[in-house]
């Protein structure tokens, strides 16, 4: 399906790292297939060393020469570029973004080409790991819808909503969770080197408590109290230890956490709405939030 396209990254950094690195891995591209467009020169050079991929400078001839373009570049210049590869972009047979908070139809109508399909990935499919929520325009032909599923089925999991209010959603919490998970595991890591492990000895055990468990919840398919229940027994470690993380707000921490992340993503998007799904503010009592 791809081997006679051509696939452009407009901006190459982490995220579009690790869409090529899986793209590679899976062989469903070839590195001469692949065009990284970046600003900085001793970027792309790294990506043509290790990866293979050609490297430009110029984001217009990226998306002139591409078949599927890939906008991969932080909200904040998103304004900047979309006027610049527009006259290349409006020609792609598809355009994916993966820019947080940026509308689809934002994207659609600053590149004149309906055929976008939004994404929320996240920084595990370097790996193969990651999990990407994705929508797409009603105007994107099946063919590339299918293209767009077989993309990010390279980089581990994906799941596609009608709604595009989800995408802000994902953005707090799949997309924005791994800097969650990577906090709790350098806060336990420290704890331990606290109790007198090595830090070499704390990260391993941190590593592989964390690992053990995802798979071990993934496995057994029961809810995550459940899981939790079957290691609490009354009056020991992990009652002690519970009953202090939830005296310290830890439920509500991670709540308001997401919550912000999201609101984040819909300012990013343009500022303030209503959402649509029954989303509010985990301290909020009315049926509905204003985002500000």
């Amino acid at each position: 399906m791809f081997s006679d396209l051509t696939l452009a990254f407009i901006g190459s950094g982490n995220m579009a790292e690790a869409m090529i690195h899986g793209l590679l891995k899976r062989g469903m591209m070839t590195g001469d297939q692949i065009i990284a467009a970046d600003p900085r020169a001793e970027r792309g050079q790294e990506l043509v060393e290790q990866y293979g991929v050609r490297y430009v400078d110029d984001n217009l001839s990226a998306a002139t020469q591409a078949d599927i373009l890939v906008l991969s570049v932080k909200p904040q210049v998103l304004d900047a570029v979309l006027p610049e590869v527009r006259g290349g972009a409006r020609t792609c047979s598809l355009v994916l973004s993966i820019v947080a908070g940026a509308p689809i139809r934002m994207i659609a109508d600053g590149l004149a080409n309906a055929n976008v399909v939004r994404v929320m990935p996240n920084t595990p499919a370097r790996i193969g790991q990651g999990i990407s929520v994705w929508t797409a325009t009603a105007e994107v032909p099946d063919r590339q819808r299918e293209q767009a599923r077989m993309l990010l089925q390279a980089f581990g999991e994906e799941i596609y909503v009608a709604d595009e209010d989800y995408l802000d959603m994902a953005t707090a919490l799949s997309g924005t969770g791994p800097a969650y998970v990577f906090m709790f595991m350098e806060a336990m890591i420290d704890a331990g080197v606290h109790l007198g492990f090595s830090r070499h000895i704390a990260e391993k055990l941190v590593l592989q408590t964390m690992r053990g468990s995802v798979e071990y919840a993934a496995a057994s398919g029961d809810h995550p109290a459940m899981l939790r229940n079957q290691v609490t027994s009354p009056g020991g470690t992990s009652a002690e230890a519970i009953y202090q993380l939830e005296k310290g707000g830890l439920r509500t921490v991670v709540a308001r956490a997401i919550w912000a992340a999201y609101q984040r993503s819909v300012g990013l998007g343009g500022g303030r709405k209503v959402s649509r799904l029954g989303g509010r503010h985990p301290e909020d009592n009315d049926e509905t939030h204003e985002v500000d």
